[in-house]
């Protein structure tokens, strides 16, 4: 298996046309503005993708398209997991996956219910890689539609399968990400935290970068962070200050707010979403992002980034 870089890794969005279809002419551009500001890898058919929403052709034909645009210097790992059945779920990985796709991520909450425990949720899942051998997996603590967060139990096997390369850590807690990288030292699992305001802290303990929601709206300053933090404390310090603030607008009308920022950005898509009504993004949620979007701007120039 190959190895995943460390930095930032935004949870792509999928735009859409007016009528609600894919738009692939928005993908390439998002694609682009992931490349001018410089992320090390995308994670993509995620939550924010709206893969719950996407058929599965629609995911297949995504990636496809993805993994021929995306620039050399760019790594893309892909979920799109979300049928229930077992059988239906290793079907869905042997189609969704690509070739230069560096991992397929799993989420545990579609292994196994709210009820059941641990060791249901480790039969499946070793049941789903044995019959999908050859690729290389990922596990993702995704909130829907309930969020499993992973335990010690749960990462010891992924350590011992030798199939894993990615975790994407939705615990918030700095606590628990501390009790997972001790668990994964010496291991060729990498963690990334999807929560802006832990995020320093969880570099300092030996995370490897930043997977989440705020990674479309201004990547840059993730990316600085991850890869500059030890030499520059000072500033980043700093940085972490201004990201955790602007981290609140995740709690606005998402993936809305994050299309609409883009847009601000010189993205040419529509802000047209599956999960929400983009009609119902109010004015003042707009004048909102907007004033975030043009705060970011400003701060590249002051932290000159």
């Amino acid at each position: 298996m190959g190895s995943i870089h460390n930095g930032v890794w935004p949870t792509m969005l999928t735009p859409f046309t007016r009528e609600g279809t894919v738009d692939y002419a928005g993908i390439e551009k998002l694609l682009s503005f992931y490349e001018e500001r410089k992320v090390d890898g995308i994670f993509a058919l995620c939550q924010s993708s709206e893969m719950f929403f996407l058929s599965l052709e629609e995911r297949k034909r995504i990636i496809r398209f993805i993994s021929e645009k995306i620039p050399r210097n760019i790594q893309v790992i892909v979920s799109g997991h979300t049928a229930d059945s077992l059988e239906d779920q290793v079907r869905e990985a042997k189609e969704i996956f690509y070739p230069g796709v560096e991992a397929y991520v799993v989420l545990p909450n579609r292994f196994a219910s709210e009820n059941e425990s641990d060791d249901v949720l480790l039969q499946r899942m070793e049941t789903f890689a044995n019959q999908v051998p050859d690729i290389p997996l990922g596990i993702y603590e995704c909130p829907y539609p309930y969020k499993r967060l992973l335990t010690p139990k749960v990462i010891h096997w992924c350590i011992r399968s030798g199939r894993f390369l990615f975790i994407k850590d939705t615990c918030c807690d700095l606590a628990q990400i501390k009790e997972k990288l001790d668990t994964l030292s010496g291991t060729n699992i990498k963690l990334f935290n999807a929560n802006s305001a832990t995020l320093l802290e969880s570099l300092r303990m030996g995370a490897h970068g930043y997977s989440g929601i705020m990674a479309n709206i201004h990547p840059e300053f993730y990316g600085w962070l991850c890869h500059h933090f030890k030499e520059d404390p000072q500033k980043a310090e700093q940085v972490q200050q201004f990201i955790g603030t602007c981290s609140m607008a995740e709690y606005q009308y998402y993936p809305v707010n994050a299309k609409y920022s883009l847009t601000l950005q010189g993205v040419p898509i529509e802000i047209s979403s599956r999960i929400q009504n983009a009609d119902h993004f109010s004015e003042r949620c707009k004048m909102e992002m907007g004033q975030l979007t043009q705060l970011s701007f400003l701060a590249r120039k002051w932290f000159a980034i």
